[in-house]
């Protein structure tokens, strides 16, 4: 099974949903998108293959969908705001994915879009559900309606993108790189339509989405996450943007809308010092590394970080200095910890190399604090090899008898130092 049997992407993340509209609401909006999508793929709703590339419907305050057509491509404009809105979003969305990135929709085979609008009554949220983009008019009191800002369409398409190329499983680390990336493409879109270069893009993700009423400049800042909205009526934006910050959780689906900062803010620093507009430089390289093969489904940030080093050709050390920046070391695994297997009892540090040629070992027995240390310090054998330097020590870390973990000193990570630091002599 892929994740796409069973993605339903939001916009707005659940505990704000439950601040604004409670806890029942949140829940019944969950069911309606579940069952909605059941019904929608056993009656084949999308757009027929052959029909024009999109089509707005409207659903006229109900939860049916896909609801009655009300604008497909090459149609004039309507009157109706947000019809005209989501027309005018998927029309830039498709063009910029074909015109920088050679893809052919979603799918990357042309497949017609299926869009709604007028979903639900005083309806706070967008979403994709594996078939349909899906827009709500907001309640007027702290959301506008969510086809308003053009960034919010195609961050949603891009969920659309994402679930036909890696397909981020929507939990976790791998779910805030999903969301992540769909804030990339999104941003990426804003600023295309702007005609602005990354340098002078605010990155901000849902810029006019809350009523005026709300103290809030948007719903994200990737340039500075956590920083977007702080109003008595929504609270203070909680997203965090270091790898220090790292929230666990089971709420959200482990946390997507708030560790999402973290790749969000990679991105917008890869994005300035690439230079030129977002999606020609850093936009390009996120997309090569997505559809490149080299990022499973589970992907953690550390290996997300590889597969954009190295599709970054000779923009690989800003890259890789950008993922450095908010705590993420490209390819070091398991950036959030990978726990000890349960019967690991045993470890080996060993230090080789060096200019005196000499090697040292440690072997040692796991006590909980130990444990605890690896755990944080991410020891796993999916670490790559890496060319070791000119005199620099190697440093090889083996659980009981599993594969030696090697790492060269200049790509330790700081918990690795500290282990290797605390054993040996």
């Amino acid at each position: 099974m892929t994740s796409r049997d069973s993605m339903h992407c939001t916009f707005i993340p659940p505990w704000l949903a439950e601040r604004v509209d409670g806890a029942e609401r949140a829940a019944l909006d969950d069911g309606l998108r579940t069952r909605r999508s059941v019904e929608a793929r056993s009656a084949q709703r999308a757009v027929v293959p052959g029909g024009p590339a999109w089509t707005v419907h409207d659903a006229d305050s109900t939860t049916s969908l896909p609801g009655t057509p009300a604008r497909s491509a090459g149609d004039p404009e309507t009157g109706d705001v947000a019809v005209d809105e989501a027309a005018t979003g998927i029309e830039a969305s498709l063009a910029m994915f074909a015109e920088v990135l050679l893809r052919d929709s979603h799918d990357d085979a042309g497949a017609p879009v299926s869009l709604t609008v007028h979903y639900g009554s005083r309806y706070n949220n967008a979403f994709w559900d594996g078939t349909q983009l899906v827009f709500g008019d907001g309640d007027g009191r702290v959301f506008e309606r969510f086809t308003k800002p053009v960034d919010v369409l195609a961050h949603e398409f891009s969920h659309a993108v994402v679930e036909y190329t890696a397909g981020l499983v929507y939990q976790g680390q791998s779910g805030a790189l999903n969301e992540s990336v769909c804030d990339v493409f999104a941003s990426c879109l804003k600023q295309r339509l702007l005609d602005q270069d990354a340098a002078a893009g605010d990155w901000l993700i849902g810029e006019g989405i809350f009523m005026p009423s709300i103290t809030a400049r948007a719903l994200r800042d990737m340039a500075a996450p956590g920083t977007a909205y702080d109003d008595p009526e929504v609270g203070a934006d909680p997203q965090v943007g270091h790898m220090d910050d790292y929230i666990e959780t089971s709420d959200d689906n482990g946390g997507v809308h708030l560790n999402s900062g973290i790749p969000n803010k990679a991105f917008q620093l890869a994005a300035v010092a690439i230079g030129g507009t977002a999606i020609e430089g850093a936009g390009r390289v996120w997309y090569d590394a997505l559809v490149g093969g080299d990022v499973p489904e589970d992907a953690d940030f550390a290996t997300f970080a590889a597969a954009t080093v190295a599709a970054a050709g000779q923009h690989a050390d800003a890259v890789r200095e950008a993922w450095a920046q908010v705590g993420v070391e490209a390819g070091v695994g398991g950036a959030a910890g990978t726990p000890v297997p349960t019967g690991a009892r045993r470890l080996r540090v060993e230090r080789s190399g060096g200019f005196v040629g000499r090697t040292e070992s440690v072997e040692v027995d796991l006590d909980d604090d130990l444990r605890g240390l690896v755990t944080e310090a991410a020891l796993s054998s999916s670490v790559a090899d890496e060319r070791p330097m000119p005199d620099m020590y190697v440093y090889t870390f083996t659980l009981d008898d599993d594969q030696p973990v090697r790492v060269p000193e200049h790509r330790l990570t700081a918990r690795q130092a500290e282990l290797a630091r605390r054993l040996l002599p």
